[in-house]
Order: structure tokens, then C-alpha cells, then sequence
């Protein structure tokens, strides 16, 4: 069995220190050079001209995402662009004053909306009171199914019933039947209405990736199944064996993304939290060469309020427990149980 109160430990060097990794040959990446949720080329102009007030770019980059229908990138620069204006709102302001009705202006606004109402005490009445948000981006363009993964986020923070989860559920897979983001969303909710009950989360998680292409992230929708069991520290036991092919259906699914490339860091980030809980050292040292100088905050927030650093220390036990050393768990340094179901 998988030793999850492990994770609740600190971690013996509590503390970062500045310091160069060796470049080893597919390790060539010094610490420093390491860079924490690094946006991708065509976001970074995005975020570039918002920081300066200016909407246009992410006007664009967003009309074409839905133009093309690149449903998965579309979803990742909205909650990008979001967490870019909880603190710099004015060119969010100026864009959704100069085009009221413009459905990639009013979707960034939904997600805004919902991220600050999660971070309220009061979420579940805030969210509720969000919802025509939601109704105005949903009505943008009939095909895009990001609103309706954001429908499912509110749906869990806002406590919604399981008919009303059922609805938004059909509407979504409707409209993309192998999305991502929708998928998480629904694994997360299902997370939270079944806590303890990991068996049916991987149920869902496992059907939903036998019925998607080898290339889709559903791919790994079982690894944040076999995450949630690893991090939550109550339920009935999985079977190892469950949470090894959950790993292995992601190691399948990495060759086929860009490599060092921050598109599919997050999911990499993830596989290697996975792998050193399953202590399959050369696996994640694969995956660390794989993904390349790109941190992302989560999962390593969820157990650290210093990712970068506790990405960093990782990686170093991942060297160490593949040259023989002894090597730890990436477990929480906060002192108490590591959260699995934050927004």
C-alpha cells in the first residue's frame, strides 16, 4: 500500500537554498533557469499587452481559440487571463465596457467572478449569486463548452445537487465529449459529493479515458483520480495496481505532447508528484526530462506555499533516489492534510 499519511509530513530541508544542479545529459536545467507557470508563446503577448491595458491581444488570441475550436488551449488562456486580472482588473474593465456582448470578454469575466467568490468565506451564497454570469457566456457561441466546465466548477463550490450536476454534465459532453477541463471538473465535484469513495472517481476517470483518443489529455484523467486517493488520507484502500496504471496511461500519453513545452507542463508536473508517491524514480526522471525548466504551481501548492521550491527539492531527491540515495515523498510542509479539492 501506498503510505498516504507520508504526505502529511514536512519535509526534512524544510528550507530552499540557491544552488546549481549538475547539467546531466536530458537534465539540463540549473534551478535557476527553472521558471514557475511560464505561459506559452501565444499567451504571453496576451498577458504582455494586459498588463499595459490593453485587451486586444486577448481579444484575439481568444476569438481564434474559438474560431478554430481549440477547446483545450481555449480553456487554459481563460484561466489564465482571469488569474491575471484578479489583480490587474482594468483591461479586463475596458474590454468587457467596449464590447459588453463579446462572449470571450464575458467568459474571462465569468471566471473571474468564480475565482473570487471561491475565495470567500461566504462561496457557496457568492457563487450563487454569479450564476447570470455564467448563463450570458454559456449563450456566446453555442459550441464552445468552457462555460459549461466553469458551470461544473460552480456547481461543486455552490453545493449543487447531483440532477443539476447531471444537466450541465450532458450539456458539456455535448458540446466536446472528450474535454479536459470539463472532465476535471466533474472528477472534482464527484471528488467531493463521493469523499472517500476513490473507487467510483476512478471509475468515472478510467471509463472517460478508454473512450478518448491516445493523444486527448483525458489520457490522464485517471492520474488526478489516483491523486485525489494519494492526497486525501481517508476511504478504503485502491488497489497499488490501480494507481500504477493510472500513472502508466499518463507515461503513454507524454511522448505525444510537445516536449519541454509549457502547454503540457501542468499535466507533467502532475505525473511526477504521482510517480515519486509510487517511488518509480527512473519513470519520473523520464518525465522531469520530458517536461524540461517548467514548474507549475499545482500539485505542488496543494502541499507547499512555496511550489518553485518544493518542485525544485523534488526534482533533487528524484536524482538522488536514481543514484542510490535515500529520498522522500513530495508531502506537505504546512503541518496538516494536504488539500485535494481547492478550486
Amino acid at each position: 500500500m501506498v503510505d498516504t499519511m507520508a504526505l502529511q509530513l514536512p519535509f526534512i530541508r524544510a528550507s530552499r537554498m540557491t544552488r546549481t544542479a549538475p547539467h546531466l545529459v536530458g537534465w539540463p536545467f540549473a534551478d535557476d533557469e527553472v521558471l514557475l507557470d511560464a505561459p506559452d508563446a501565444r499567451l504571453s503577448p496576451a498577458l504582455v499587452a494586459a498588463a499595459r491595458g490593453d485587451h486586444g491581444p486577448a481579444a484575439g488570441l481568444l476569438h481564434a481559440t474559438r474560431a478554430a475550436a481549440e477547446w483545450e488551449r481555449r480553456d487554459r488562456y481563460v484561466t489564465r487571463l482571469a488569474a491575471f486580472a484578479r489583480s490587474r482588473p482594468e483591461w479586463l474593465d475596458a474590454w468587457l465596457a467596449t464590447a459588453p456582448h463579446d462572449p470571450d470578454a464575458l467568459l474571462v469575466g465569468a471566471q473571474l467572478a468564480v475565482d473570487r467568490a471561491w475565495l470567500s468565506p461566504a462561496r457557496a451564497e457568492l457563487l450563487r449569486e454569479v450564476s447570470p454570469l455564467l448563463t450570458a457566456s454559456a449563450r456566446g457561441d453555442q459550441r464552445d463548452p468552457v462555460p459549461w466546465r466553469l458551470a461544473l466548477d460552480h456547481a461543486r463550490g455552490a453545493q449543487a445537487g447531483h440532477r443539476y450536476f447531471e444537466e450541465l454534465w450532458a450539456a458539456a459532453v455535448r458540446r466536446a465529449p472528450h474535454h479536459y477541463g470539463c472532465h476535471v471538473a466533474a472528477l472534482r465535484y464527484l471528488a467531493a459529493s463521493w469523499h472517500g469513495s476513490h473507487q467510483e472517481c476512478f471509475d468515472f476517470a478510467d471509463r472517460a479515458a478508454q473512450d478518448a483518443p491516445a493523444d486527448a489529455l483525458a489520457q490522464a484523467l485517471p492520474l488526478w483520480a489516483a491523486f485525489g486517493y494519494l492526497t486525501d488520507g481517508c476511504g478504503p484502500e485502491v488497489p497499488r495496481e490501480r494507481l500504477e496504471a493510472a500513472a502508466d496511461r499518463a507515461i503513454a500519453l507524454s511522448p505525444l505532447l510537445p516536449a519541454a513545452d509549457p502547454w503540457p507542463a501542468r499535466m507533467r508536473n502532475l505525473l511526477i508528484f504521482v510517480l515519486v508517491c509510487l517511488e518509480r524514480w527512473p519513470d519520473a526522471t523520464e518525465q522531469l526530462r520530458l517536461n524540461g525548466p517548467y514548474a507549475t504551481s499545482f500539485p505542488w501548492d496543494q502541499v507547499s506555499d512555496d511550489p518553485l521550491g518544493h518542485f525544485l527539492r523534488v526534482r533533487d531527491d528524484v536524482r538522488a533516489a536514481t543514484a542510490g540515495r535515500p529520498s522522500w515523498h513530495p508531502r506537505s510542509e504546512r503541518g496538516g492534510r494536504v488539500r485535494s479539492g481547492d478550486h
